[in-house]
C-alpha cells in the first residue's frame, strides 16, 4: 500500500472512526476502508499511533475559512511546544476548504517567536518523500519525520508555499502574530530573512498540530473546551496592557509547571483544543451559527483522537451551553457521550465544573448545580471520569459567585486574565493529571 494517505473529512462533522492505530492503517484497504470512507490515516512515515515515539506537542483547532484567500504566496505560522524531541512532524488541514489546497514547498525553522524571521535556515519538510503535495477538500495530511532538535517551550515556525487561489482553513485566535508574504511572490519557505513576509494574521491559517519525536515523554494532555481553554484573556494583563506573543495562556502555564516540576521520565506535552464559543452539547437551541456543529462530539474524532500519544484530556465545558439555552440533561448527555468514546479509547477525563458567569438565572443555577454534583461525585464524576479540575473554585468571586474573582476579571466577568490564568495552572494535581501517562 502507498505509505501516504489524504484524509478526507467533512467540513462541519470529523468521522467517528479513531482509525490511526497501526492495526487500522495496515487494514485501511479492506473492510474497514469500506466501512467508512473518512478512516484516518497513519503518518506518512509508517510510525503509527500510538509508537511511544510521537507525541503531539502543539494544536490549534481549525474553526472556520479565513476572510481572504491565498494566491501564489507563502505563509509562516509561529506554534509553541509544550515539549521538545529530536524530530518533528505537521498537520496540515483543509478541512473546511471547498476547493483542493496545493502545498508547493514547506520548512520548519526555529523562531523567536517575535518577528517572520527564523534562527537559522528552514529545513525542508515532505509528504511521502515529495516536496508538493495536494490536500483534497475537506481532507488533511500528516507530514514525513523533519530533523530538527527542539526543547520545552520552543518556538517553531513552520512555512507553507501555497500556489494557485484557496481559501484557508483557520483557527481564528492565534493571540499571536503570524505571517504571509504578499500574493503572487510565491515560494519563500526557505527564507531564514523574513523581510518578505510583509503581511499579518492573528489567526492560524492551515497548520493545525506540530508533533515531536521523544520517547522520554509519556503522553500528551489535551485541553479540550470553548473560550477559556482558546485563550481569551491569556493576553491581559491590566486596563491599557496587553501581552500578545507570550504563550501565557493557562495551558501554557501547565506545560511549564510540567517541564520544571516533574522528572523527565514523567513529562507530558500539552496541546490546546479549545474553540472560543463552542458548547459541549449539540443540542443547545441558541448556538450561534459561527460555532454550530463544532460541539464537542462533533470534532472529537479530528480534535483529541487524532493526535497522537494522547492519554489524557482536560476538559472545559458547560458555560456556553447554559448561554446557548441548554439545561443540565442535555450537557449530561454530551459529557457522558464524550467520556464514553474518550474512556473506550484509554484516554484518562479530568473534567472542570461549570464556572462563573454574570447573568446566569436561577434555572441556570440550578442547572449548573447539577452539573457540578454529577462532576464532583466520588471525585470522579461517579466513575465516568477520572478526577476533577476545581476551576470553578480558583474563579468564583467569594462575593458575588455568578462572577470572576476581581483580580482574575479581564472586566467582562466570564474570562481570566494573565493572573487568572497562572491560577488555573497552578490548581491543577500534577500527580493526578499525569498517572494518566504511559509506563
Amino acid at each position: 500500500m502507498h505509505r501516504f494517505l489524504a484524509r478526507t473529512l467533512g467540513s462541519a462533522r470529523p468521522p467517528r472512526a479513531r482509525g490511526v492505530a497501526a492495526a487500522l492503517a495496515l487494514t485501511l484497504a479492506s473492510s474497514v476502508l469500506a466501512a467508512s470512507a473518512t478512516t484516518a490515516a497513519a503518518p506518512a512515515d509508517g510510525a503509527d499511533r500510538p509508537t511511544g515515539a510521537w507525541f503531539t506537542s502543539w494544536a490549534a483547532s481549525q474553526q472556520n475559512l479565513a476572510p481572504t484567500a491565498l494566491r501564489d504566496q507563502s505563509v509562516r505560522m509561529i506554534t509553541h511546544l509544550s515539549q521538545g524531541g529530536d524530530a518533528v512532524r505537521i498537520r496540515v488541514q483543509n478541512t473546511f476548504g471547498r476547493t483542493p489546497l496545493t502545498v508547493d514547498a514547506a520548512t520548519v525553522a526555529p523562531s523567536s517567536g517575535q518577528d517572520a524571521s527564523t534562527e537559522g535556515r528552514p529545513r525542508p519538510v515532505t509528504f511521502d518523500g515529495r516536496r508538493r503535495v495536494v490536500v483534497p477538500a475537506g481532507g488533511e495530511v500528516w507530514s514525513d519525520t523533519a530533523a530538527l532538535r527542539t526543547g520545552a517551550q520552543d518556538d517553531v515556525a513552520v512555512s507553507l508555499s501555497i500556489s494557485g487561489t484557496v481559501t484557508p482553513g483557520r483557527h481564528e485566535s492565534a493571540f499571536r502574530t503570524n505571517y504571509l508574504t504578499a500574493p503572487g511572490t510565491g515560494d519563500h519557505t526557505a527564507d531564514a530573512d523574513g523581510t518578505a513576509y510583509t503581511g499579518s494574521t492573528g489567526s492560524t491559517l492551515l497548520v493545525s498540530a506540530v508533533d515531536v519525536r521523544n520517547p522520554r515523554l509519556r503522553g500528551s494532555l489535551v485541553a479540550y473546551g470553548s473560550s477559556v481553554v482558546d485563550g481569551t484573556g491569556s493576553t491581559n494583563c491590566g486596563p491599557d496592557c496587553s501581552r500578545p506573543g507570550a504563550d501565557l495562556r493557562w495551558t501554557d502555564d501547565l506545560a511549564r509547571r510540567i517541564t520544571s516540576e516533574l522528572p523527565a521520565a514523567r513529562r507530558v506535552a500539552v496541546a490546546n483544543a479549545g474553540i472560543g464559543g463552542t458548547t459541549s452539547a449539540a443540542t443547545c437551541p441558541d448556538v450561534g451559527e459561527p460555532v454550530r456543529g463544532l460541539d464537542a462530539a462533533a470534532r472529537l474524532e479530528r480534535d483529541v483522537l487524532a493526535l497522537h500519544g494522547v492519554t489524557g484530556v482536560l476538559y472545559y465545558y458547560g458555560t456556553n451551553d447554559l448561554a446557548a439555552g441548554c439545561d443540565a440533561a442535555q450537557i449530561l448527555d454530551s459529557y457522558q457521550e464524550v467520556f464514553r468514546r474518550l474512556r473506550a479509547e484509554g484516554i484518562k477525563v479530568y473534567v472542570t465544573p461549570i464556572t462563573p458567569r454574570p447573568g446566569y438565572s436561577d434555572r441556570n443555577n440550578r442547572d449548573r448545580h447539577d452539573v457540578g454534583t454529577f462532576v464532583a461525585k466520588w471525585n470522579n464524576c461517579g466513575g465516568t471520569c477520572d478526577g476533577v479540575l476545581p476551576f470553578d473554585q480558583v474563579l468564583r468571586d467569594p462575593v458575588r459567585p455568578n462572577s470572576i474573582n476581581p483580580p482574575y476579571d479581564t472586566g467582562d466577568g466570564v474570562h481570566a486574565n494573565i493572573a487568572g490564568q497562572q491560577a488555573l495552572a497552578d490548581i491543577v494535581s500534577l500527580p493526578m493529571v499525569t498517572p494518566s501517562a504511559r509506563r
